[in-house]
Formats: structure tokens, C-alpha cells, sequence
């Protein structure tokens, strides 16, 4: 009989000691998955901005939601500034493991404050800086400004073309390099007149230089590199053709006729995944093509015909098979060969040193 409550205590302790194991256990499962991933994502304007900043919250918003992570915002960054390493310090504070820099000049200018954070991975749009905890992070979105060129070389009526740009930086500048090459493919007269604002986002910079090149270049065709859709609202009202850029604007008439877009959500998903499972800055860079969905063209309007659409499908289908928008002869703008037939100019090129135009591309001061 003794034996038998002996044996007995020890099942109930061991039952006991076993409860508290499980409870343990499901303790630490809870507690685990209530502590969320901190995203932090800077912006240059607000998240409400309807182009660059709005589309890029959207994105990384989406990929959060997903990925049951936090995002913690800051908004109103401006570049060359020290409001972004102010920023960035915020968001260390408040618990962010992940840092995306969304706008072209911030990695640049806050390479000592990454560095000092070693812990942090570091997102970097466009990036050409580099280090163990900064990732550069870009879609190949000169394979669809390439396909816009195609539109716009076949559509306008004087081969006289206007492109607003912020700056000249390389981003920018691969983009009208590719939009030109895309153009003379199909219409080797057409000119590409390229005037610079100085900023990404200035309503009176982008309105008088799309004037200036509708009255003082003659252009019956603009597209744009901004961060908003200054340049195509007074196309649209001066009666002539526009190529959008950032996400398609949708009040405007058929002459507007497409736009290069970004599809964020699919790359911030991509990023904030890898980031997620612990594979965060495994790699130098993200470029992601035309093939991944993140680059493309916006719905056609109703004024492009089919000639054009099958001219632009052709084109499309090549590059989705292989074929590189910057390959075979290549003549920048002063008249030297800068690619030759067999050859494609390589990705670090496009990435780094792409300091110089292509042949049909005139800058006006």
C-alpha cells in the first residue's frame, strides 16, 4: 500500500512539473509572436503624396501587413539634410531592425551613421554605396522607360521630344539614356530635349520647364523623371502628348498615353521578406526586371494604335528572352562609341558610372 502512494506522488509531481513545462512553452510561443519585426522607412514627403513617397509607403505598408511586421514611418525627410541621420537615430531607438532609405541621395549622406549601426539592415534605393549592413534595392525600370521611348518615337508627329528631370545623377540619367534608345529604334530623327529642375518634387520648377520646352523647343510629346505629375497635367492642358512616370494619373485626357510604372508592393515584399527570415544584406544588391512584375507600363490610352502596341510587345518579348536594352552599337551624345556590336554595358556601369547620353539627347540650359 505505501508503495502504491509513493508512486503516486511521483506521477502528480510529474504531471505537475510537465504542466509547467507546457505552460512554458506556450508562454514563450505567445510572447514570440507578439513581438513584431520594427520596418522603418524614410521619405522625403508624405505618405498621403499621390507619386514617389505615397507609392513607396504603399509598398512597404503592404509588405508589413503580410509579414505581420511594425512600420514606423518618417516622413518629411528632406535630402542633403541631417534631418535623415536624425531620423535614422529615432528609429533605432524606437526598436526598427530594418531601415529602407527610399530616396536616391540618403545612403550617401548617411554612410557614418549606417556604418555605426551595425546591427541595423539598411535598405538603400538606387544605392551606390554599399557596405556589410547596406543593401542596395531598384527595379530595372529602364526596361520600361526603353518600351515608353518605343511609344513616343512612333507618336510624335515632329520628332521633337521634352524630358523634365530632376538632376543629373545616374538613376536619372540611365532613364533618358534608355527612353532615347527606345525612341530611335523606331524613329532615328527624333530629338530628345532634356531640361533639369533641380529637385524632385517642385510644382513651379516642373510647370515652367514643360512650358519652356512646349514654346521654345516645339514639342509635341514630354515625359518626366519626378516624383509627382507636374509636367503631364500642363501637357495635358497645352493639348499635347505625355508619358507618366511612378504610377499611371488617372484624370487626364488620351493624350496621355501610358506611364513607366512601379509595382512597390511586389519589391518591398521581396526585401522585407529576406528580412524577416534573417537573410537581411546578403547580398549587395536587388535589381529586379520587367520579368518580376516590379517595372512596367501603365494601361494604354485609346490615341495609342496597334502598330505601336505590337512594336512595343516585340520589344518586350526580347528583353523578357534576354536581349539587354543597352547592347549593340551605342554612340553617346559627343560622338563616341561607347558600346560596340556583341557587346552589352554591364550592370555596374548602369549602376555606378552611366555619367554620360546617348546619341539624340540635348540638354537645354
Amino acid at each position: 500500500m505505501r508503495n502504491s502512494k509513493v508512486r503516486q506522488k511521483i506521477l502528480l509531481v510529474m504531471m505537475a512539473f510537465l504542466i509547467v513545462v507546457i505552460a512554458g512553452i506556450i508562454i514563450m510561443t505567445g510572447y514570440k509572436k507578439s513581438v513584431a519585426p520594427k520596418i522603418g522607412l524614410i521619405i522625403t514627403g508624405s505618405r498621403t503624396d499621390a507619386g514617389w513617397n505615397g507609392v513607396h509607403y504603399q509598398g512597404v505598408s503592404y509588405a508589413c501587413d503580410k509579414l505581420d511586421a511594425k512600420l514606423i514611418v518618417k516622413e518629411n525627410v528632406p535630402e542633403n539634410s541631417a534631418l535623415c541621420a536624425e531620423a535614422i537615430r529615432e528609429l533605432v531607438d524606437d526598436g526598427a531592425g530594418m531601415i529602407i532609405l527610399s530616396s536616391y541621395a540618403y545612403p550617401e549622406m548617411v554612410k557614418d551613421v549606417i556604418e555605426s549601426y551595425p546591427e541595423v539592415a539598411f535598405y538603400g534605393s538606387s544605392a551606390e554605396y554599399y557596405a556589410d549592413n547596406m543593401t542596395s534595392y531598384f527595379g530595372r525600370m529602364y526596361q520600361a522607360r526603353y518600351l515608353a521611348g518605343i511609344i513616343a518615337g512612333m507618336t510624335t508627329k515632329n520628332n521633337r521630344i521634352g524630358y523634365v528631370a530632376a538632376m543629373p545623377n545616374i538613376e536619372v540619367s540611365r532613364g533618358i539614356n534608355a527612353f532615347t534608345l527606345g525612341v530611335r529604334s523606331v524613329n532615328p530623327e527624333a530629338v530628345i530635349n532634356v531640361v533639369w529642375t533641380g529637385s524632385w518634387d517642385n510644382e513651379k520648377a516642373e510647370t515652367e520647364a514643360t512650358s519652356r520646352l512646349i514654346n521654345d523647343k516645339d514639342i509635341d510629346l514630354v515625359t518626366y523623371h519626378q516624383n509627382r505629375h507636374y509636367v503631364a497635367q500642363t501637357a495635358d492642358a497645352a493639348g499635347i502628348y505625355s508619358i507618366g512616370y511612378n504610377e499611371a494619373e488617372n484624370n487626364l485626357s488620351e493624350k496621355y498615353l501610358t506611364a513607366a510604372v512601379w509595382n512597390w508592393e511586389a519589391l518591398y515584399y521581396g526585401i522585407v521578406r529576406e528580412y524577416v527570415l534573417g537573410e537581411g544584406n546578403d547580398v549587395k544588391r536587388h535589381w529586379f526586371g520587367i520579368n518580376t512584375g516590379v517595372v512596367g507600363l501603365s494601361e494604354y490610352s485609346s490615341a495609342i494604335n496597334e502598330n505601336v502596341i505590337n512594336a512595343v510587345e516585340v520589344a518586350k518579348s526580347d528583353i523578357l528572352a534576354g536581349k539587354d536594352v543597352f547592347s549593340g552599337v551605342i554612340y553617346d551624345n559627343n560622338g563616341q562609341l561607347r558600346c560596340d556590336e556583341g557587346e552589352s554595358i554591364s550592370d555596374e556601369m548602369l549602376l555606378e558610372k552611366l555619367d554620360w547620353f546617348v546619341d539624340g539627347v540635348e540638354i537645354y540650359e
